[in-house]
């Protein structure tokens, strides 16, 4: 009885099964619950709900952002504008077949399984392939040249970099691959590809420039006692430096930087040296711009290949701290000799120029120089030369040279470590001539007799003689006897007699000159 009483329990269990069974064939199929697409429940649906719903979801994520990187630049925009397509429309039949194989008891079992533990599918699209050959097609506007890179000083006294960026062409089938393989491969949230782009980089670029942010050395001179016009010169020869980069095994030229010396590159006329005696002309200060240089290059220990003193001494540095320049004749020149770009960086202010190296520092921290003027010997200007100035007339006397000191001078670099003098190096010597008073005489009149005693006045080299023809003509001579006879050599009339007290200019050199009255009282100004 008791075996009976099972045999009657499974064969009404399994008439339930099938009673239920046969009732689901009876009305329309739906998916087994707990299975899942992208993340909705279908469960319990028919096929055509579930596609539905399923269509709800692709539209949906249609509107994701999706970010195409062309080089630096995004462009956006979404997976529907690009024909976002849902493609394995047949996952929801296969979740229809879902416990839905094999005997009663196997489908019965398949079904509490998946009740258990749920499966989930997903779903795969595609893009329209047109649509995303337009869309990336339009990112060409982006195509750029490359950026040369430039250094440029910021407010904070600190160089910063500009440019350097490398020149973008879109390569317009890879990317149209591209976008379409990451769609493909999507699994959720924003998207974001990387355009195919051809590179060309600049000749200077960022990254070489980065390197340029050390203070390698750096100089100030003062022209402050200088004329407006040789002010103007010494600013405008500053500006025609400032900015430039000099690459690793270069050579810069200050006559090749700031020439040609003419009212059309800026300047004007001002003192300047020629043939040991000050004249005026175009550029006249400008060597004070290439000894301030010179002194940044040195602390910055560029490899200096050119530079000459003046012929005469200057005075805004130390002897045998001066470069001068004369185009065609002397330059100051240097080569970079370190392993990176150096940016130059100059500026006039308040009466003082300034000429900073900027590059990438490698001496070590615990060492550093100081460069020492030496005067090795000095000669005391001797005499006076007196110059016929046939543009003048007679009565006409000037002062165009004051006198100079002659030297001979050295500059010595000496070197520290940890504090202490470890070497000492000569850098250059320099020789400055020792030059004499210098007068111009005017020769000019309409009696050849008087042009004839200037003359003869001038080659004596005595201001007194050339005194008396302005004052007695003719007649000169026989006083300049008479005066002999009276006093003696010791009594005859001072150089300086006839003239005004001077007033001091600056000349080429930042030396002083003077101004004087002629014959007729007028002011004479000087040259220098």
């Amino acid at each position: 009885m008791k075996g009976r009483r099972l045999a009657l329990a499974v064969c009404g269990g399994l008439m339930m099964i099938a009673a239920a069974a046969g009732s689901a064939q009876a009305s329309e199929a739906t998916i087994t619950k707990g299975v899942s697409i992208e993340g909705v429940d279908v469960g319990g649906m028919t096929k055509s709900q579930a596609e539905a719903a399923l269509e709800e979801k692709a539209q949906q994520l249609g509107q994701t952002k999706v970010t195409l990187m062309m080089g630096d630049n995004p462009v956006t925009t979404t997976l529907g504008e690009l024909g976002y397509t849902w493609t394995n429309t047949d996952i929801v039949g296969k979740c229809l077949t879902l416990a839905s194989s094999g005997n009663i008891v196997e489908r019965y079992k398949e079904k509490k399984d998946i009740e258990k533990e749920p499966k989930a599918y997903t779903m795969t699209f595609c893009a329209d392939n047109a649509k995303v050959q337009s869309f990336v097609e339009s990112c060409s506007a982006y195509n750029s040249d490359p950026v040369e890179g430039s250094i440029q000083m910021g407010s904070d006294g600190i160089p910063y970099v500009e440019g350097g960026t490398d020149g973008l062409t879109l390569n317009v089938d890879k990317s149209v691959a591209a976008v379409e393989n990451a769609i493909s491969g999507w699994t959720g949230g924003d998207l974001k590809v990387d355009l195919v782009v051809d590179k060309k980089s600049p000749d200077v670029s960022a990254e070489t420039l980065s390197k340029v942010k050390d203070v390698l050395g750096t100089a100030t001179t003062d022209y402050s006692a200088s004329t407006a016009a040789r002010a103007v010169n010494v600013e405008n020869g500053c500006r025609l430096i400032s900015g430039t980069l000099v690459w690793p095994g270069d050579e810069f030229s200050v006559t090749r930087a700031v020439t040609p010396f003419a009212a059309e590159n800026g300047y004007e006329q001002a003192p300047s040296y020629e043939e040991n005696r000050v004249v005026d002309s175009y550029g006249g200060g400008i060597c004070q711009v290439s000894t301030t240089l010179y002194n940044a290059v040195l602390k910055a220990e560029l490899d200096v290949t050119a530079r000459s003193n003046h012929t005469m001494i200057v005075n805004y540095v130390q002897p045998s701290k001066d470069a001068a320049i004369a185009e065609g004749i002397m330059d100051m020149a240097f080569v970079n000799n370190t392993d990176s770009p150096i940016y130059i960086y100059g500026y006039c202010y308040g009466g003082q120029i300034t000429f900073t190296i900027y590059g990438h520092e490698t001496r070590p921290s615990n060492r550093s120089i100081e460069f020492e003027s030496k005067v090795t010997s000095q000669t005391d200007p001797q005499g006076i030369q007196l110059v016929a100035d046939t543009s003048q007339n007679v009565g006409y006397i000037n002062q165009v040279q004051s006198p100079h000191t002659g030297y001979t001078a050295e500059l010595w670099k000496n070197i520290y470590v940890d504090g202490q003098l470890t070497d000492s190096v000569q850098v250059n010597s320099s020789t400055y001539q020792a030059v004499g008073t210098i007068y111009d005489v005017g020769v000019v009149s309409q009696s050849s007799a008087v042009t004839q005693a200037m003359y003869s006045a001038i080659a004596s080299g005595d201001v007194s003689q050339v005194q008396n023809v302005i004052k007695y003509g003719t007649g000169a001579a026989q006083r300049q006897t008479n005066a002999q006879g009276q006093n003696g050599a010791s009594g005859q009339t001072d150089a300086a007699q006839g003239q005004t007290n001077a007033q001091t200019q600056t000349d080429a050199s930042g030396q002083s000159g003077t101004s004087q009255t002629d014959a007729s009282g007028n002011a004479v100004i000087s040259v220098q």
